[in-house]
């Protein structure tokens, strides 16, 4: 398989185990990826992970602004397979007819369900109990190729974002690995996806990060850990936005929802529809995070009883 030459498309952490499962078993020729962006408070021009990795292993990378615009180098080294994992841009169709092996993407959902560009996102915002990864034929729609192998991964109720994602990179090289080959001989299986099973996981917008309470508790409790530790969700409280990472379900006791009616050692209760959800870890705007046990270091936990959250809303 050495001898397969490939052009790789990919951005964030999550592809970089992809990327280096194909350096590992083919000839990676060029690396695609997303322009370098601002990252932290300093606003520092910041390479992709996926950039780095690939000038690391002394690969040329192009981080073209918008791909249906400038692809030319994709097709001057001639590829034998395109694979994407996480690119972040739609690949048009002029880039997909030009290897001879076809367009490879990873996702990482089992498709039909969660396509789009923030699955691991939304299966734990949505409450599932698995999802899982799958590698298929691109076409011109989004995530709706043939599917040529998927394995499925569960999702304990102490997965967070981050957890998650490190389970689906470590399944998705390993499950890219294993189906190579019968990509390469012309082997694979193509499986149609069923029309009736779709639905999406779009990309995470400012809109769904505001926590609100006037739900079940497991619902906040997955809002929480679907977007920890990116983008973080948050709510307002004393109109100040305050991120929170991690929070606790508390089915023991009712209280006034959306409100403070509880303070623990380790986070203050907010009444649900059916308990209340135990905020433990946060970011107060204009702070640190801070475990909330540590944060009543500073102020008297007793002092939040009563306060409604999201009553200052912007």
């Amino acid at each position: 398989m050495k001898e397969t030459r490939v052009v790789f498309m990919g951005t964030p952490e999550f592809a970089v185990p992809i990327l280096e499962t194909l350096i590992k078993n083919t000839t990676v020729v060029l690396v695609v990826s997303q322009p370098d962006k601002p990252v932290g408070r300093k606003r520092v021009i910041t390479p992709s992970p996926v950039k780095q990795s690939a000038l690391g292993h002394g690969i040329e990378v192009i981080t073209p602004l918008k791909i249906r615009d400038d692809y030319a180098r994709i097709e001057e080294v001639e590829p034998d397979l395109i694979v994407t994992c996480a690119y972040g841009q739609i690949v048009p169709k002029a880039v997909l007819d030009i290897p001879k092996l076809g367009p490879i993407n990873v996702h990482a959902s089992l498709l039909p369900k969660l396509r789009g560009g923030a699955p691991i996102h939304r299966a734990i915002l949505e409450g599932f109990d698995k999802t899982g990864i799958t590698i298929m034929y691109m076409d011109e729609g989004m995530d709706s190729g043939d599917i040529i192998s998927s394995r499925d991964v569960e999702i304990t109720l102490d997965d967070t974002l981050d957890s998650l994602s490190q389970k689906l990179r470590k399944v998705g090289s390993e499950l890219l690995e294993s189906t190579l080959p019968s990509i390469i001989s012309g082997t694979a299986t193509r499986t149609p996806q069923k029309d009736d099973e779709v639905s999406f996981g779009y990309v995470i917008k400012k809109d769904d990060e505001l926590v609100t309470f006037d739900r079940k508790t497991k619902e906040v409790y997955d809002h929480i850990r679907g977007l920890n530790s990116v983008p973080g969700a948050y709510f307002v409280m004393n109109g100040k936005h305050v991120k929170v990472y991690a929070s606790r379900m508390n089915m023991e006791k009712k209280g006034e929802v959306g409100t403070i009616n509880s303070v623990y050692e380790d986070g203050f209760g907010v009444g649900t529809l059916d308990g209340e959800i135990v905020i433990t870890d946060i970011k107060p705007e204009g702070k640190n995070r801070v475990k909330v046990k540590d944060y009543f270091n500073g102020i008297k936990g007793e002092s939040l009883l009563g306060v409604k959250l999201n009553d200052q809303l912007d």
